[in-house]
């Protein structure tokens, strides 16, 4: 059976501001190594899948930018979404086009912008739950064994029912569960049965298919008319940009997962961070003497457990701690790093002030 791969790369990354830009996101930007988050999933994926099998849903605005930056992935595999309309709207569109191409397919779905260190482990992982999904109509997630009491992540429960396969534990899924508070998340990490969301989904394009015409019946109506009209012509952005404004605005956790029985989870620790925001550098980067994350033309004294970038000019600081501080040309961000979730505050601000032109 063939293996195919759906990235969704169109979010703006707005916790990652003022960096990541509307006119260059987070996922073309190089924040860790000497390749951009996108590039570094494309090369990850490469080890299981060939590139003419990987598919990339995206933003208008930044195809040129996928192109510029994966050359060798072919143009058609690059979607189009005219808006963002959740994962949902991303996955079906992305299985109506895949299972054209590649009717009896496995398809693996993953976002563009998250680091994991241990490849040749993600990659064996992948493989593993390839093959639990291409066994009856499994649905099959990754969840990230939880290291501490993260609340910025939602968190998938399995149940005690589990089997070993390629000497990895395969457990069946019983929830999804949202974002929790500081308590519950903490109670999570103790039961040892709840594990981070990676938001990365393995399924034949089939079963997911039947699902969105079980559950999203009115998405799947929208998708069917998609499909007749692409056979009819040849301009497939078109198509899209006509229909997909009547999507419903919603995730595939949300429409299919929380709503089936037949899902399965594999625990992975690979080295994973979805870098959410800017304190996601304190997990992937080494420190100074003090905390800190230096990068840049930086002068610190009495400095400690800062964030700190520079775009050239120079950045000084004296007896500071718990900063984020981050300088690009146009903009210079000051913040407490018990705010860096809040960041995207910011933006609705400089956009009621009409500074459209920062974001």
């Amino acid at each position: 059976m063939t293996i195919t791969a759906v990235i969704m790369a169109g979010g703006k990354g707005e916790r990652f501001w003022p960096k990541s830009r509307t006119n260059l996101p987070k996922q073309f930007l190089n924040i860790s190594g000497n390749k951009s988050m996108i590039q570094q999933t494309i090369g990850r994926l490469e080890k299981l899948i060939d590139v003419s099998q990987i598919f990339i849903v995206t933003n208008e605005l930044y195809a040129e930018l996928i192109h510029a930056q994966l050359p060798n992935l072919p143009i058609d595999n690059i979607i189009i979404e005219p808006i963002g309309r959740n994962t949902a709207p991303c996955v079906g569109v992305a299985s109506i086009i895949i299972e054209e191409k590649f009717p009896d397919s496995t398809m693996v779905v993953l976002p563009s912008d998250h680091i994991i260190e241990n490849e040749e482990g993600f990659i064996k992982i992948l493989g593993t739950a390839v093959e639990v999904a291409q066994n009856n109509s499994n649905l099959v997630t990754l969840g990230i064994k939880p290291t501490y009491p993260e609340t910025g992540y939602g968190y998938i429960e399995s149940t005690k029912e589990m089997e070993i396969i390629n000497e990895l534990e395969v457990h069946k899924v019983n929830k999804f569960v949202e974002k929790p508070n500081l308590e519950t998340a903490e109670n999570y990490l103790s039961s040892g049965n709840f594990f981070w969301n990676s938001g990365i989904f393995i399924w034949k394009t089939a079963v997911i298919r039947k699902y969105i015409e079980q559950l999203m019946p009115d998405m799947h109506d929208i998708l069917e008319t998609m499909k007749t009209a692409f056979s009819t012509s040849t301009n497939r952005n078109d198509i899209i940009r006509s229909e997909f404004y009547k999507m419903p605005d919603q995730s595939i956790d949300y429409g299919i997962m929380e709503k089936v029985n037949n899902i399965y989870v594999i625990p992975c620790i690979f080295g994973w961070d979805d870098v959410g925001s800017w304190t996601a550098l304190d997990r992937i980067n080494e420190h100074d003497e003090n905390g800190n994350v230096i990068k840049g033309n930086i002068l610190n004294l009495d400095t400690k457990r800062c964030i700190i970038e520079s775009n050239g000019k120079l950045i000084a600081t004296l007896g500071v701690e718990d900063l984020i501080i981050v300088d690009t040309e146009d903009v210079t961000l000051i913040c407490s790093k018990d705010k860096a979730q809040e960041v995207k505050v910011l933006l609705k601000e400089l956009r009621m002030q009409k500074l459209d032109k920062y974001l």
